[in-house]
């Protein structure tokens, strides 16, 4: 059952929307809410997407891996290289250390990533003919792979819906109330429980984009912020739309970010 959370209705107060408490949400009128703001997101992103550069399943894996503690923007810089050197997983599995530190130092924690790569290559020649399985309980046992990244892969390069939990799609549930767990897993559990499941795929891409574009983690711009009706954290940032408006990320500084 999702959690239960305290909701506040907002209301018009010259340029400012104030916060009301209301009554304890019923989960009926969480789901409702929790669904209400994944249709004003799509509408407000209408062409969210996975913003790393890729041709197939291999070359999200390896992208993904390399997103660690790095923006989409710098690992599409690196990857063009990277996949033309090394098309295949038997390419990987047999690659010289030396020269993939190279090719990805730019992303960071490149010696650690280079040994996921590495044995990724190796474990997928080994236990499945070098392709990139299509379930998650065996993307799970790879190397490099946790649920999120098991989750990117099977939902943008398979077209299996999969909820990808990261820092911004965390952060943002929690201030719609939608659940207090911090446990990524827990966090997925009851996400899936409110948002249909075709849409898992494309709703961890607006929440994402509406993360780094409006939501910020230190200072949210409720003021602008197209969904602050149905958000009962709406206050944690700036409620002024002047001041709120320069927080928003243009398209341009979210890929330059992200």
């Amino acid at each position: 059952m999702p959690d239960e959370a305290v909701v506040h209705r907002l209301v018009v107060d010259g340029h400012r929307l104030a916060r009301v408490p209301a009554a304890q949400e019923s989960p009926l009128a969480l789901t409702r809410r929790a669904r209400r703001i994944n249709r004003e997101l799509g509408r407000l992103y209408p062409t969210a997407h996975c913003e790393l550069d890729f041709t197939n399943p291999l070359e999200l894996s390896v992208a993904t891996i390399l997103s660690a503690q790095c923006t989409d923007k710098r690992v599409n810089e690196v990857t063009p290289a990277l996949f033309a050197r090394y098309p295949s997983a038997a390419d990987y599995a047999a690659a010289d250390r030396d020269d993939i530190e190279r090719l990805i130092k730019p992303t960071g924690f490149f010696r650690n990533k280079t040994t996921s790569i590495i044995k990724l290559g190796q474990g997928l020649v080994e236990r499945f003919d070098g392709e990139v399985p299509n379930r998650l309980d065996d993307l799970v046992t790879l190397p490099g792979f946790g649920r999120k990244t098991a989750n990117v892969v099977l939902g943008n390069a398979f077209g299996v819906p999969g909820l990808t939990v990261d820092t911004h799609f965390g952060r943002l549930v929690r201030r719609w109330r939608w659940t207090a767990q911090t446990d990524p897993v827990k966090v997925e559990a009851a996400v899936a429980a409110l948002i249909p499941k075709k849409e898992w795929t494309v709703f961890s891409h607006r929440a994402i984009w509406h993360g780094r574009r409006v939501c910020h983690a230190r200072k949210p711009a409720c003021g602008a912020c197209a969904i602050a009706h149905l958000c009962p954290s709406f206050g944690d940032g700036p409620t002024d739309p002047a001041a709120a408006a320069k927080l928003v990320k243009s398209e341009t500084e979210m890929v330059a970010t992200s």
